[in-house]
């Protein structure tokens, strides 16, 4: 059977973007944007699964952390069923501030790209922000309605 994944992401937030990786499901040709990070491992709190992945994604430090949200998110991805419980965070982080916002970086293990997004174009639902509830959490913390 199989497991419910506890997994920490982040949302770092510069002149009205937000910095996520571009996803694709080839099982039913739909193109997404999720939040970077990761599983959290077995006695490791959320904040610090936080800031390991981060580091191993993308090689960088986190200046600070504040928690927006805890959500469930049930989701089909690649035709196999998945279950998280994610903890959506923003993010403060001095070497991603610098990152120009037209620059395309890569998760360091899997090559994924990511880029800057303006937040304006996650809300036209085109190409959703996942996990679920992360575009709600951003929104929230921008003070905008999703």
């Amino acid at each position: 059977m199989p497991a419910i994944r506890n997994i920490s992401v982040g949302l770092p937030v510069k002149d009205g973007h937000v910095l996520v990786l571009a996803g694709r499901d080839h099982s039913v040709g739909a193109d997404f944007h999720r939040a970077i990070g990761g599983g959290i491992e077995f006695g490791e709190r959320a904040d610090d699964a936080l800031r390991r992945e981060f580091m191993e994604e993308l090689g960088v430090s986190l200046v600070g952390s504040g928690l927006l949200a805890v959500c469930e998110n049930i989701f089909t991805y690649e035709g196999e069923p998945g279950h998280e419980i994610a903890h959506i965070f923003a993010v403060v982080c001095a070497e991603l501030d610098a990152v120009p916002l037209d620059a395309e970086l890569h998760v360091l293990d899997e090559g994924s790209p990511v880029r800057w997004v303006p937040i304006d174009d996650l809300r036209d639902g085109v190409r959703p922000l996942y996990p679920a509830g992360a575009l709600e959490a951003l929104c929230a913390l921008i003070g905008a309605d999703a």
